[in-house]
C-alpha cells in the first residue's frame, strides 16, 4: 500500500554543474557555440524527485556568478527547496560534454577551487532534518577536498535520523581511482543504499561480477546495493537477496542524467511504500522490485529527451498505463 510522499521529504546534498553541449547549428570552422544547461548529479536528482512529487531540499554551495544564477532558476522553478543551500563566493562548475553515436556523454570539467567543494563543518551542521526521511549524496562533492571528508563526517552525525543513500558517480579524470577505492569502505559503512552504474563498477572492481561486487559491499556495511546496467536494466541486492528488473524499450536521445533520474525514481517509490526514514528493516524483495521498475521507467523517459530533463509524475504515470495495455 502506498503512502503519500508528502509524509516525508528527501534532502539532497551535493553539487550543481553547468553542462555545455556543442551547438553545430551556430558553430563554424573557427567558432564553437555551446548550449549550456544546468545539471550536476545531485542537482539532477533533486529536480527529478521534485518533478515526481516528493518534497525535496537541495543543500548545495551555489556560486554568485552567472552559473549560480542558472542553477537557482532551474531548481526554484522546479519546486526544489533551497533553504539549506549556501550563497558562496567561489565560482560554479562547468562541464563540456561530448556525445558518442549511442548518446553516451563524456565530460571535460572546469572545476578547480569551485564553490561545491568548500563545505565547512559549520555550514553542514546549519540545517535541520526535521521531516526528512532520506539524505542522498555522492558524486564529486563527496570525493573532492576539502569538503568531501566533512560531508562524510556529517553523514555519520545524522544517519540515526534519516536513511542514507549514496551514489559515488566515479570520475577518474578528476579524482584518482585510488581515492575512491580508499574511501568506499567508509561510504558503505555509512550508507543504507549504494546506487552506482555498471561503469562505476568496472572502474572500482574491474575483476568482479555485479553479484560479487554486491556481496563485497554488503560485507562492508551497505544493506542495499543497486547497480544500473543501461539497456540491460538494473540489479538490486538486499543483503544478498537479488532482483533484476528490465529497462523499458526507448529511443535513446542521450543518457545525460539517466542515472540520477533512476536514483530519484527509486527514492520516490521507496518513500511512497513507507520504507525510508530508518535502516530499511521492513523492505522486501517485492517492494524493491516495484521501486526499481518504477526507477527504470523514470530513467528511460529521461533518455528519450535531450539533456537531464526528467519526467513529471503525470508523464511517468501515463507511460506506466501505456505499458499495461
Amino acid at each position: 500500500m502506498l503512502r503519500s510522499p508528502s509524509s516525508g521529504s528527501v534532502t539532497v546534498l551535493g553539487e550543481c554543474v553547468a553542462d555545455a553541449f556543442a551547438d553545430p547549428a551556430r558553430s563554424g570552422p573557427q567558432e564553437l557555440a555551446l548550449r549550456v544547461l544546468p545539471g550536476g548529479g545531485p542537482a539532477n536528482t533533486a529536480v527529478a524527485l521534485a518533478r515526481l512529487g516528493t518534497p525535496t531540499r537541495l543543500r548545495a554551495r551555489l556560486s554568485r556568478d552567472v552559473l549560480g544564477t542558472l542553477f537557482r532558476s532551474r531548481l526554484a522553478g522546479t519546486g526544489v527547496d533551497l533553504s539549506g543551500s549556501v550563497d558562496a563566493a567561489e565560482p560554479g562548475v562547468l562541464a563540456v560534454a561530448s556525445l558518442d553515436a549511442s548518446g553516451q556523454a563524456a565530460y571535460t570539467f572546469y572545476a578547480d577551487s569551485a564553490a561545491d567543494w568548500q563545505w565547512s563543518a559549520a555550514e553542514l551542521a546549519g540545517a535541520s532534518y526535521d521531516g526528512t526521511v532520506c539524505l542522498h549524496t555522492g558524486s564529486l562533492a563527496l570525493i573532492r577536498q576539502p569538503g568531501g571528508s566533512r560531508i562524510e563526517d556529517h553523514l555519520d552525525a545524522v544517519r540515526e535520523q534519516v536513511t542514507i543513500c549514496l551514489d559515488p558517480n566515479v570520475r577518474p579524470h578528476l579524482v584518482p581511482l585510488a581515492a575512491y577505492r580508499e574511501r568506499l569502505p567508509r561510504w558503505c559503512a555509512l550508507t543504507d543504499i549504494l546506487r552506482l552504474s555498471e561503469d562505476d563498477l568496472a572502474l572500482l572492481l574491474p575483476e568482479a561480477t555485479p553479484e560479487d561486487a554486491c556481496d563485497i559491499w554488503h560485507a562492508l556495511g551497505a544493506p542495499l546495493v543497486v547497480i544500473t546496467r543501461g539497456r540491460h536494466g538494473a540489479l538490486a541486492s538486499l543483503d544478498g537477496r537479488r532482483v533484476i528488473v528490465p529497462a523499458p524499450a526507448v529511443d535513446v536521445v542521450d543518457t545525460v542524467g539517466a542515472g540520477d533520474s533512476f536514483t530519484a525514481g527509486l527514492l520516490h517509490r521507496l518513500a511512497a511504500l513507507g520504507h525510508l526514514g530508518g535502516r530499511l528493516s521492513a523492505l522486501n524483495l517485492e517492494d524493491l522490485a516495484d521501486a526499481c521498475a518504477f526507477a527504470a521507467r523514470v530513467a528511460a523517459l529521461t533518455c528519450s529527451v535531450p539533456g537531464a530533463n526528467p519526467p513529471s509524475a503525470e508523464q511517468a504515470a501515463r507511460t506506466a498505463a501505456f505499458e499495461r495495455l
